[in-house]
């Protein structure tokens, strides 16, 4: 049963011409699937809506040709065929009762246009704006004639959204894209009606706002998001402006960083306040993100009126079914979001999201898997899978197989569960990332046919001595201290007195017999930062040198790289960039250039490296021989996680659930079976228009 603290989140509430069955908002974000995977893109928001969010939107959907944003499979209404692709999706969430939304995009400089090759329009002649973009092209400077086109293309794409089926349909003014530089007081150098004064600025989203209003004649809410900084009163002017014009505002702020923050830096409703300042100007609905992952903060944004619903990316990818959880009196059931930013990550390599705590996200359509119902396993009262170790992988797999119906038991070295997670949550700006652990411990708690057993060492025979019917070694993997790694296919050279830290000695609380510690990074994600501001809490003097351009270069996926450059500054971590580790002496450490080739000493007691990890596989290696001997069977050996291949905590929660939904028999129909039916769908889906 719901508890009565929550009802508000889940009242009614009316956007203009439709009216949502609830507070939960499902915001426009990337999926990695867009035009490309129509029907990845169908069931993965058809997911959300059957986890009960009231609103379901797409992400960014181009209008014309003219924007254009490459590699990421962003989006489009150009055309009818466009328009079959969004009806998939527009069914998908219409099926269980949700609204669903489509974010009409205008890309102006920030796009480069290199698969259309054409021009894109900006409000001046410049390069791509977006900071990882550097190619050799320029925006079209746009005319007054230009607008009126935009206008028009923006009013064919609405027409378009009202037939593919959509109940909300966005004008998009933020997040730097062509509305944004008729915003921007410093871009903007027009000295006809749309420059010049904050009412001429805004004036062409007041125009596509009206626009929009007509060409959806009532059928659809129209959207509006908008952006109002954290140190400009000028935006909350400019909202002003135009705060009674849409049915629904989609507040942020103008800082990327804040808005799409790491856990690391950023928590729970960090936007709170801004976006309360914008709400006291409109009469119209207000929706914002925040991270929102507890139920309290959810009733309390909307009980004391900072926003009318609960907007979310993250945290609805984290858990589709986070409103349904709260609905039936179970928030403990919530897949809380860690704040790694793993999604947002792949959706800027080009593929689809996918989710530190979720491993079913991306996979509803191509596997069929579902992020609440796993297929019960077809087993004998005997069948025991016996899973070695409790990291993420080990852990995720024991539920996975639990929910199944499977007989497991967990055997654990060491007396705390959870493996990196729990050791690497305890690093600064981690701690959230135990939830990972947190959650399957509280999943598998429920289980009765799950037993963990802690400080239980086990070597191969020990294992084939309990006879189980399923082995899975999840032994995870240790940080070598050689220097092979991306850069260096043999070790770097070392003095007899060198002192060389391996990673995992200083995570386990080793700490190095040194003033000076200069850190070796040829791995490019959050380690070697994390690691660094960890030596500097414990008072070492640090270094940390990298091969890459800049510390932590991973981070330019994730978000991260500002406010990791700015974490290390305040610490008074010293950066060094472009070097490779040669050799280690007894005070100091020799680096060449990755560019130039010169050498560079750095003075310092000890070096720890960051370049690779090394598969902890030998149990698996020592049970694989003595099956072949014949002195034990275990027709179900397999190794998961780290221990098979290292890589993010994601991919190790990835490779559990894979592992455990793979194993045995399958009763109720199978996951490909499964797959097929929704593949049929879509395509009847498809056959309609």
């Amino acid at each position: 049963m719901r508890d009565p603290r929550y009802d508000i989140l889940f009242e009614p509430i009316r956007l203009g011409p439709v009216t949502s069955k609830n507070r939960f908002y499902q915001v426009p974000h990337c999926s990695g699937m867009g035009w490309k995977r129509p029907e990845t893109l169908a069931a993965m928001r058809g997911m959300k809506a059957e986890g009960g969010w009231g609103v379901v939107c797409t992400e960014y959907c181009s209008i014309h040709p003219t924007s254009d944003d490459g590699a990421y499979p962003y989006a489009r209404l150009w055309d009818g065929a466009d328009v079959r692709a969004h009806a998939l999706m527009a069914d998908a969430v219409h099926e269980h009762g949700s609204l669903a939304g489509v974010e009409l995009w205008i890309g102006g400089s920030f796009t480069a246009n290199l698969d259309t090759r054409v021009p894109s329009w900006g409000v001046i002649s410049r390069p791509p704006t977006f900071a990882g973009l550097t190619h050799p092209v320029q925006s079209r400077r746009i005319d007054k004639d230009d607008i009126k086109t935009i206008r028009q293309w923006h009013k064919d794409a609405a027409e378009r959204a009202i037939e593919a089926g959509f109940d909300i349909v966005y004008v998009y003014a933020t997040h730097g894209y062509l509305l944004s530089e008729f915003l921007d007081r410093h871009m903007n150098d027009r000295t006809d009606e749309y420059g010049g004064m904050i009412e001429d600025r805004v004036r062409i989203v007041r125009e596509l706002i009206e626009d929009t209003g007509n060409a959806v004649k009532g059928k659809a809410a129209v959207a509006c998001r908008f952006s109002v900084s954290l140190d400009d009163p000028e935006t909350y002017e400019a909202f002003g402006e135009l705060a009674d014009l849409p049915d629904v505002w989609d507040l942020t702020v103008d800082d990327y960083s804040v808005e799409m923050g790491a856990s690391r830096f950023v928590k729970e409703g960090a936007l709170e306040s801004p976006v309360a300042k914008a709400k006291a100007l409109t009469s119209k609905p207000v929706v914002a993100v925040g991270r929102f992952t507890t139920p309290d903060t959810m009733a309390r944004m909307i009980r004391s009126g900072v926003q009318d619903m609960i907007d979310a990316a993250r945290p609805s990818i984290a858990d589709p079914f986070l409103p349904k959880k709260i609905e039936e009196g179970r928030p403990e059931d919530i897949r809380e979001c860690i704040g790694c930013n793993i999604c947002y990550a792949h959706n800027s390599l080009g593929v689809p999201i996918r989710c530190t705590q979720n491993p079913t996200m991306g996979e509803e359509f191509r596997h069929g898997w579902h992020p609440e119902d796993v297929p019960a396993v077809i087993a004998t009262p005997t069948e025991l899978a016996l899973i070695v170790g409790s990291g993420p992988a080990g852990l995720e797999a024991a539920r996975a197989l639990g929910a199944r119906g499977m007989q497991v038991m967990i055997a654990e070295a060491s007396r705390d569960l959870g493996g990196r997670v729990t050791r690497e949550s305890r690093l600064p700006g981690l701690s959230e990332w135990a939830r990972v652990r947190d959650w399957r411990l509280g999943q598998i708690d429920k289980l009765a046919t799950v037993e963990p057993y802690p400080e239980s060492d086990m070597s191969a025979q020990d294992c084939l001595d309990i006879d189980p019917t399923h082995i899975l070694v999840a032994t995870g993997s240790r940080w070598t201290v050689d220097g092979l790694g991306r850069n260096r296919v043999t070790p770097f050279t070392r003095g007899a007195d060198a002192q060389v830290i391996s990673v995992d000695d200083v995570i386990d609380g080793l700490h190095p017999e040194a003033g000076h510690v200069t850190i070796f990074d040829d791995d490019h994600y959050y380690m070697g930062s994390v690691v660094a501001l960890e030596l500097a809490r414990r008072g070492l003097s640090v270094t940390l040198v990298t091969t890459a351009g800049r510390p932590f270069a991973w981070g330019a996926y994730t978000e991260e790289t500002h406010a990791n450059a700015i974490a290390l500054r305040e610490a008074s971590v010293s950066v060094v960039t472009n070097r490779l580790l040669e050799h280690v002496a007894s005070s100091s450490a020799r680096f060449s250039c990755m560019i130039a080739g010169e050498d560079l000493t750095i003075d310092c007691d000890a070096v720890v490296p960051l370049t690779r990890r090394e598969p902890q596989d030998a149990l698996y290696h020592d049970l694989a021989a003595l099956v072949a001997k014949g002195r034990g069977t275990a027709p179900g050996l397999a190794r998961v996680g780290d221990c098979d291949a290292p890589g993010t905590i994601a991919a190790a929660v990835y490779s559990g659930y894979r592992t455990a939904i793979e194993l045995g028999g399958e009763a109720g129909g199978s996951l490909r079976e499964r797959a097929v039916e929704r593949q049929e769908a879509a395509e009847r889906g498809r056959s309609r228009g």
